[in-house]
C-alpha cells in the first residue's frame, strides 16, 4: 500500500482531511464474495484529479465488480470508497456524485438529442436559461451541435455514445465510470470515439475510470492501468511500466504477446542451456541457481545473418527462421532457437518452444518476432534462414512454479 494510501487509511471516521487535494477517488481494501466465491481480494488504488485509470481484465476477472460497487450498486464487505476526501461506503448511489456511462446507452428514443442530454436538468427543475447554455455547451463538447435536433434512431453507435457522455456530464459528476463504453461498436468507431473521449476527459477534468477486456484500448486510453486477475491486482502502473517492465508472468501475457523463456540465475546473468545472458540481477529478489523466466516482446528480439549482435543487443542465441508472415505494418516471424549454440538446427531435434498465451493457455508457440516494414526490406529473411537471436530489452520473473 502507498505512503498517500496509508495516510488516508489514519483517518477512519468521519470526513477526509484534504491533504492530498490531487486524489479525487480512493478504494481501499476492497472484499467481495458472491456465496462462497471469492470476486475481490484487498483491492486497493487511487485515482487523481483529471486522471483516467483503466481496470484491465479478463471476463470474470471482477473489474465490473469493482465499479459497481465503487457507484454504489454493490456494497463491499470490508473496504472503503472515498471520494473527494468524503467516506461514502455507505451511502446510495445517488448520493455519491458518480456518473455512469454503460455499453448500453439507455438513451431516450422519442427525446431527441437536446432533451436526451437536458433531461435530467429539467428533471431538478433548474432554470431554463441555465438548462440551455449547459446544453449548448455539451453539444459543443462532444461535437453533435449540428445533430441536436435528432433523434437515437437517426444516430450513430459513436453519436449515441457521446450523447450519454454529454447527459451525464449536465450532472457535474465527480467522478465518471465508464463500463465498457465501446462494447457495441464496430472496431474503427471503437478506435475513433476512444481517441475521442481520451481528449474529451482532458478538457473536462474529471477523473475517471474505464473497465475494459480490449489491452490496445486500455494501454491507449489510460494514465495509468491496473491489471486485474481473479479478484487481485497484479500490477498497476502507465501503460508504458505495465507493458514494458511487466511484474507477474500474467501481465506479461496478459498485455500482447511475450515471449518466456526459462532459465537459471547465475553471477554473470540467466543461463539458457549452455549460453548465458548478461544481466544485472536484483538479489533482493533473487537468489543464485533459482529457476526464473526471460520475459520478452516479439518486437524487442533483433535478428541478424552475421554472428555479431547487430545494434549492440545482448546476444541471446542462434536459431533458424520457421515461418514469415506479412502483417502489414510490419512482418511476424516465428524462430526456433538452438540453446546449444549451434550453427545448424536439425530438423530431427525437438524445438525449443515459448508460451506467447494468457497463463490460462499452455498452448507453446516458437519465439515470435516482429520486424518494422523498413527492417524487412533492408534485410528480408525466409524460413530456414539461419539468425542470430539478441535482446535489445528484457524482464526476469520469478519462476512461480518453482
Amino acid at each position: 500500500m502507498g505512503v498517500k494510501e496509508a495516510k488516508i487509511i489514519e483517518h477512519s471516521a468521519g470526513a477526509i482531511p484534504n491533504e492530498h487535494p490531487q486524489i479525487a477517488a480512493s478504494v481501499l481494501g476492497i472484499r467481495k464474495h458472491f456465496g462462497k466465491t471469492s470476486v475481490l481480494e484487498d483491492i486497493t488504488f487511487d485515482v487523481a484529479e483529471g486522471e483516467t485509470l483503466v481496470l484491465l481484465g479478463a471476463s470474470g476477472s471482477g473489474k465490473t465488480t469493482i465499479l459497481r460497487i465503487i457507484a454504489g450498486l454493490e456494497h463491499p464487505e470490508a473496504g472503503r470508497i472515498i471520494l473527494h476526501g468524503r467516506d461514502v461506503t455507505e451511502l446510495p448511489a445517488r448520493e455519491r456524485g458518480v456518473g455512469v456511462i454503460f455499453q448500453a446507452y439507455a438513451l431516450f428514443p422519442k427525446m431527441n438529442v437536446e432533451k436526451n442530454i437536458s433531461y435530467g436538468l429539467r428533471l431538478r427543475r433548474r432554470p431554463r436559461k441555465e438548462i440551455r447554455e449547459a446544453v449548448n455547451r455539451l453539444l459543443s463538447l462532444v461535437q453533435l451541435e449540428e445533430h441536436r435536433k435528432k433523434y437515437p434512431s437517426q444516430l450513430s453507435g459513436g453519436q449515441q455514445q457521446r450523447v450519454a457522455i454529454a447527459r451525464t456530464l449536465a450532472y457535474k459528476p465527480k467522478v465518471l465510470l465508464f463500463d465498457e463504453p465501446f462494447g457495441a461498436l464496430d472496431t474503427q468507431t471503437r478506435v475513433h470515439l476512444r481517441r475521442e473521449i481520451r481528449a474529451l476527459l482532458k478538457k473536462v477534468r474529471v477523473p475517471a475510470i474505464f473497465i475494459t477486456h480490449d489491452q490496445e484500448e486500455a494501454l491507449e486510453l489510460g494514465d495509468r492501468v491496473a491489471v486485474i486477475n481473479v479478484g487481485h491486482i497484479e500490477q498497476i502502473g502507465t501503460p508504458q511500466e505495465v507493458y514494458n517492465r511487466p511484474e507477474t508472468e500474467y501481465v506479461a501475457t496478459f498485455l500482447g504477446a511475450a515471449n518466456l523463456l526459462p532459465g537459471v540465475i547465475r553471477r554473470a546473468g540467466v543461463e539458457f542451456g549452455t549460453a548465458l545472458v548478461p544481466a544485472p540481477i536484483d538479489w533482493s529478489r533473487f537468489r543464485e541457481g533459482q529457476t526464473v523466466k526471460l520475459v520478452f516482446r516479439p518486437e524487442d528480439v533483433s535478428l541478424s545473418k552475421s554472428a555479431i549482435a547487430p545494434g549492440g543487443p545482448c546476444q541471446l542465441s542462434k536459431g533458424i527462421v520457421e515461418e514469415v508472415s506479412f502483417v502489414g505494418a510490419y512482418e511476424r516471424l516465428a524462430v526456433r532457437l538452438d540453446p546449444a549454440g549451434s550453427n545448424h538446427a536439425d530438423s530431427s531435434e525437438t524445438p525449443f518452444y515459448l508460451t506467447t498465451e494468457t497463463p490460462e493457455s499452455q498452448t507453446t508457440k516458437p519465439v515470435v518476432v516482429t520486424r518494422a516494414k523498413p527492417e524487412s526490406i533492408a534485410a528480408p529473411l525466409t524460413p530456414g534462414d539461419h539468425v542470430v537471436v539478441s535482446l535489445n530489452s528484457f524482464t526476469i520473473l520469478p519462476d512461480v512454479g518453482k
